[in-house]
């Protein structure tokens, strides 16, 4: 059972806001949603999120896949960051994540799953290509967000422009701590800059779907929701964008009015 509600809009824009009774049950929901649109596109373009939010979401749709035969085959996607600096074989890379999440167990084609290239020499022309890669496609079609303690999407920190591009950017101390946890609690190996798509790239996709679970994630949703549309809370720009769907827990919709 899930309960509906709609978050005070400053814009035009259209959101949904959907409270679900646990992280699971939002997960089945974007799960769901994902696996219509393949039904009726089967080569969709995806956004691809890393870290524990999404995490449920992958196992949904490998659910979807073993009972209901869902076919992601002929399915493209794009992540949305990567350290910089970090060898990609490491088991912390985004790369590495996204082919033992996604790639491998939704048995997408690993040709068409693409994520930015934080080794390359020319970081600035690794955006560059990272852009022209989505738009020869066709662009995203559904979009998969978590949202940082701080606001952040991707890895758009706070003070990031909305219209932004894929770009190399600097990771606060806080999303480094956050981030700790996948190094073994070393803050100190946490890599200090990312590549990212940027706020405009994420804006671009014809779907968002973002997800936030637990108590620690209610006020960034609330700022984001209900208050200002501001630099200083970058996850405020979806209000921007004329298809998201917000799916949350009952913790981190704790705080929205």
């Amino acid at each position: 059972m899930t309960t509906t509600t709609t978050a005070p809009m400053h814009t035009s824009s259209s959101l949904r806001v959907i409270v679900a009774v646990d992280a699971e049950s939002a997960a089945r929901m974007a799960a769901e949603r994902i696996s219509a649109l393949i039904r009726t596109r089967p080569t969709a373009v995806l956004g691809v999120a890393t870290g524990s939010t999404p995490s449920p979401v992958y196992r949904a749709l490998q659910t979807l896949r073993r009972t209901e035969g869902l076919d992601l085959t002929r399915a493209s996607a794009f992540a949305l960051d990567e350290y910089v600096g970090i060898d990609p074989r490491r088991s912390q890379s985004y790369r590495s994540v996204i082919d033992a999440e996604v790639t491998r167990p939704l048995g997408l084609d690993p040709l068409r799953v693409a994520v930015p290239d934080g080794s390359a020499p020319d970081l600035v022309e690794a955006g560059r290509a990272y852009e022209e890669g989505i738009r020869s496609t066709g662009g995203v079609d559904l979009q998969i967000l978590g949202i940082g303690h701080n606001g952040h999407i991707g890895f758009n920190e706070p003070g990031s422009a909305h219209d932004s591009l894929t770009r190399t950017v600097d990771l606060t101390p806080e999303t480094r701590e956050a981030n700790a946890r996948f190094f073994d609690g070393r803050i100190d190996q946490v890599p200090t800059r990312a590549l990212t798509q940027g706020i405009g790239t994420i804006l671009r996709a014809r779907e968002i779907v973002l997800l936030a679970f637990g108590p620690g994630k209610a006020a960034a949703v609330a700022r984001a929701l209900e208050g200002a549309i501001e630099r200083s809370s970058p996850a405020s720009a979806l209000r921007k964008h004329r298809a998201v769907t917000i799916l949350l827990d009952k913790a981190a919709a704790s705080m929205l009015g």
